[in-house]
């Protein structure tokens, strides 16, 4: 799968409308900056190495974290209409779906993933990307949140833990938050359930679109460049919304 230029850019006007929708004060400025300075590594990169996994092709970064965005506020609703406790604001809930997956840009001028030379790697292991040598390594949530401390971005709490445990028991580091016999260990918030929902949806969604195009490669689009985008009324349902956005 791949997408065209027009739809890169577009998705990327998509991203910073919801940061302007739905952050709020000093930290949408510095959010913003933020996205804006990563904005070359950010526009074009994948959300994963292989098609196999999801959305493994240029722009595919942006795609899936406007879908889990999406798939956030849905998934919110849900909880709630079946009597769920919402214990979080819509900003917690889009800010902490904005930036679960923000390790994988890497850093200025260093990007996360690159593409695979290797051929065999290519055909036997259907690698399209490979992770950058030159970064430290770090979980991805790890470098998440680093990236944001980095930038001044203020993080609270029930966002820390949501951006850190989005992976749910895929990850074994996560079963301590998520296995627990003691009432007083038990996750004190359903953000962080309701962000890993979203995420699973999302990817299974985008592993289902690719497998369902019958494609095995990646062709590469042409780049292009990013732009500010414009701000809308948060007036409307969140839903439709996001869906206008």
């Amino acid at each position: 799968m791949s997408l065209s230029a027009e739809q890169i850019q577009s998705n990327w006007d998509k991203h910073l409308r919801i940061v302007d929708t739905f952050i709020t004060g000093d930290r949408k400025e510095k959010l913003k900056a933020l996205y804006l300075d990563l904005s070359e590594e950010m526009v074009m990169a994948p959300a994963s190495g292989k098609p196999t996994y999801h959305n493994a092709f240029a722009g595919g970064y942006i795609d899936h974290v406007n879908r889990v965005v999406h798939c956030a506020l849905k998934t919110r609703a849900l909880w709630e209409e079946m009597g769920a406790s919402i214990d979080f604001t819509d900003e917690e809930l889009v800010f902490t779906a904005l930036n679960h997956d923000l390790g994988k840009i890497g850093s200025k001028g260093q990007p996360y993933y690159l593409q695979q030379t290797d051929k065999w790697r290519q055909d036997k292991l259907g690698e399209l990307y490979t992770h950058n040598k030159e970064l430290s390594y770090m979980l991805i949530q790890d470098r998440s949140l680093f990236i944001l401390q980095q930038a001044g971005v203020s993080i609270n709490e029930k966002e820390f833990l949501a951006i850190k445990l989005h992976d749910g028991l895929y990850d074994d580091v996560n079963k301590p938050y998520y296995i627990s016999f003691n009432p007083d260990s038990k996750l004190k918030t359903n953000l962080v359930y309701i962000l890993h929902n979203a995420d699973f949806l999302a990817s299974k969604i985008e592993y289902d679109a690719w497998k369902a195009s019958g494609e095995t490669s990646t062709p590469k689009v042409e780049k292009t460049k990013a732009s500010t985008g414009k701000t809308v009324n948060a007036s409307e349902g969140l839903l439709n919304l996001v869906k206008n956005i």
